[in-house]
This record gives structure tokens, C-alpha cells and sequence, in this order.
């Protein structure tokens, strides 16, 4: 390997700082990777090169004395995988951690403690309660701190004790080829530590299955697909990590009566012949009571009459929708004779009328008529 000056291969000045040193390295190193430059032995060189120099120089003390001796006080220490702690493992996990989520390199210890899941509870409600609010009560199972261990997980009176494989690392390095690699500790499974007497109450867990009861407040107008954030309310955490949130998703049962559309209500209304001709007044249902609608005459099946303020008040604030009431002609049905007699009657004289009464059926058959003759 080159034993050119170790400030020439990182391309740094002999005062440079830490940082600029850390950043001259993550740029070569970055530059000459195997990855980037398969089958090219000259870049390998130059990577093993980039390597050594930054393994002394992103030391304190090797510094110090490759300042005073050069090469020859690093000798054997400075190389590319010169010891179990000292590999290109550790220098690439250090350097490039932050940017792919932290290797731990240089035989960190991994954090134990760990924040607890979120959870999730679907609250049906009906529409009166979506619309006015409501506190319901709701039962979550859910994982609890043990409190005979107090969430250690050991038999009260003992505690955990240090993983003898990775030594409280939680992981340990595999030497595969050309890289030192770090895997998840098989012992402790990265917690760093094992429990030789577990609690009874939780088995060396540190957590327990159990049913809480909360109370939730609904808050007026909400609507399917909105959520409720309970803080804290979530999984425990282990090893004194916090508690996750339970997040409560509403979901807003159809209604026999009325269809909601966001902040507006809508309901059908079936209304005789009679009322749709002559006109007249409906009572109408609304989620405040009953209101009087006026049907004006001649109105037509499908017509949309609009009750302002009747609808919902929405959750995060601005106006109240309105109600949309939609009339349907409903067509009379187990008719009596006489009853049909009369209706042979009106038609007859509803024929006499030279289609004035029926405008729009006269209008479609008339069309009917011409797409036919053109058609020939």
C-alpha cells in the first residue's frame, strides 16, 4: 500500500479540524467505493489508501504521533483491518451512520429503551352522535408496564445482567470478506443484557396483557375517517421507554333517514300525485325535530327543496350545511275500481288538453318520433 502523506490522501490541509478531516473522507471514500467502481483495482487501492489515512488521522492520539514520527509511529496500527475494534467496519459506520440510519459503528451500544406501539380502536357511531358529540366508553386491550418488576422484566430482587456475547453491545461483527459486518445479537437479541430469573407475572417481558377502559370525548361534526389521538394511551414502552398513543377511528353508521356529504344532510321524501300537482305542506324530519316544507304546484318528482342550517356543524369550525330535502311522486297502488274510473276520467281530459298538462311527455315522444323518421 502507498505510503504517501496521509493530509495529501484526504486532501486536507495539517491543520485542518475534525469535521473538515470526517468530510474530505466521506467525499474520497464515496469517490473510490467498490461498488462504484467494480473490477477496478486501482480505485480498491486508492479506497484502502482513503481508509488508513482517515483511521489515523480521525484519531486523537495516532494523530498526535503521525504529526511528531510519521508513518513510522503508526506502523501496524494504521493499516486497513488492523484489529478487531479498528476495522473499516467501524470507520464507514461512524462516517456514513447519519446519513443511512446509523450503523454503530466503533462498538456502540444500541438503546434498549423503546417507545411502544401506537394502537388503533374503531368506534362506530350513529349519525345523532357524530352530529351532536358524544363521551363513550371503550375497552382496549393492550400491552402494560408489569408493576411487580416495574417493567425490568426480572424476578424482583435481581436484575438483568450484561449480554457475555456482544458484552452489552447488543451486536456483534461478522468478518464477510472485504467488509466486517454487524448483525443483531442472536443472545440478546440487541437488548444488551439477559434475564437469568424473569418475573413470574410477565415472564422476563416486562410488559403485560391487559383490558383498560377509557373514556373518550367525541366532538361535535365529526365523520368517517377522522381520528381521536389518545397521548400515552398506547403499548408500554421497555425499559422505562414511553407509551405509545391509541389513535380511535370514527366510523359513521348509514342512517335509515338521512345520507351525509360532508357538512350537508340529505333525505327523500315521497309525496302524492295530488301534493306534487296541487301543492301543499310536508312535515319534514330533521336531526332537530320536524319542520314544515312547502310544496309549491306542478312540482316535479326529484325537485330538491334546501332547509339552510339544518345539516351538520362541522368539527374544525365555519358554517352549518343545510338539509336537502329531495320529493319523490309516489304512484298510487291497490287502486279500487271507482278509483280507477276517475283516473280514466282525468286522463281523458288530461288528453284534451293539447299536451299543455304533460309537456315533457309530449316533448320525448315528439323526439322519439324525429330520431325515427330520420333515421328513414
Amino acid at each position: 500500500m502507498s505510503k504517501r502523506d496521509y493530509y495529501e490522501v484526504l486532501g486536507v490541509s495539517r491543520d485542518a479540524s475534525d469535521r473538515d478531516i470526517k468530510k474530505a473522507f466521506r467525499r474520497m471514500a464515496m469517490k473510490y467505493h467498490p461498488d462504484r467502481n467494480p473490477d477496478d483495482k486501482e480505485a480498491e487501492d486508492n479506497f484502502k489508501e482513503v481508509n488508513e489515512a482517515y483511521e489515523v488521522l480521525s484519531d486523537a492520539q495516532k494523530k498526535a504521533a503521525y504529526d511528531q514520527y510519521g508513518h513510522d509511529a503508526v506502523n501496524g496500527q494504521g493499516g486497513f483491518g488492523g484489529g478487531a475494534d479498528g476495522g473499516f467496519g467501524d470507520i464507514f459506520g461512524d462516517v456514513f451512520g447519519d446519513i443511512f440510519g446509523g450503523g454503530g459503528g466503533g462498538g456502540r451500544r444500541r438503546s434498549s429503551v423503546q417507545r411502544g406501539a401506537d394502537l388503533r380502536y374503531n368506534l362506530d357511531l350513529t349519525l345523532e352522535e357524530a352530529v351532536r358529540g358524544i363521551e363513550k366508553s371503550i375497552k382496549v386491550p393492550t400491552l402494560v408496564g408489569c408493576e411487580t418488576c416495574d417493567g425490568s422484566g426480572a424476578k424482583p430482587g435481581t436484575q438483568p445482567k450484561v449480554c457475555g456475547t456482544c458484552g452489552g453491545a447488543g451486536q456483534v461483527r461478522m468478518q464477510q470478506g472485504f467488509f466486517s459486518v454487524q448483525q443483531t445479537c442472536p443472545t440478546c437479541r440487541g437488548e444488551g443484557k439477559v434475564i437469568s430469573d424473569p418475573c413470574g407475572d410477565c415472564h422476563g417481558r416486562g410488559r403485560k396483557e391487559k383490558t383498560k377502559t377509557l373514556s373518550v370525548k367525541i366532538p361535535a361534526g365529526v365523520d368517517t375517517g377522522d381520528r381521536i389521538r389518545l397521548g400515552g394511551e398506547g403499548e408500554a414502552g421497555t425499559n422505562g421507554g414511553p407509551a405509545g398513543d391509541l389513535y380511535v377511528q370514527v366510523n359513521v353508521v348509514d342512517h335509515p333517514i338521512f345520507e351525509r356529504d360532508g357538512k350537508h344532510l340529505y333525505c327523500e321524501v315521497p309525496i302524492s300525485f295530488v301534493d306534487a300537482a296541487l301543492g301543499g305542506e310536508l312535515e319534514v324530519p330533521t336531526l332537530d325535530g320536524r319542520v314544515k316544507l312547502k310544496v309549491p304546484a306542478e312540482t316535479q318528482t326529484g325537485k330538491l327543496f334546501r332547509l339552510r342550517g339544518k345539516g351538520v356543524a362541522p368539527v374544525r369550525g365555519g358554517s352549518t350545511g343545510d338539509l336537502l330535502v329531495r320529493v319523490v311522486v309516489e304512484t298510487p297502488v291497490k287502486l279500487s275500481s271507482r278509483q280507477k274510473d276517475l283516473l280514466r276520467d282525468f286522463q281523458s281530459e288530461m288528453d284534451q288538453g293539447n299536451h299543455k298538462h304533460s309537456p315533457k311527455k309530449h316533448g320525448f315522444f315528439d323526439s322519439v318520433k324525429k330520431f325515427f323518421e330520420d333515421m328513414t
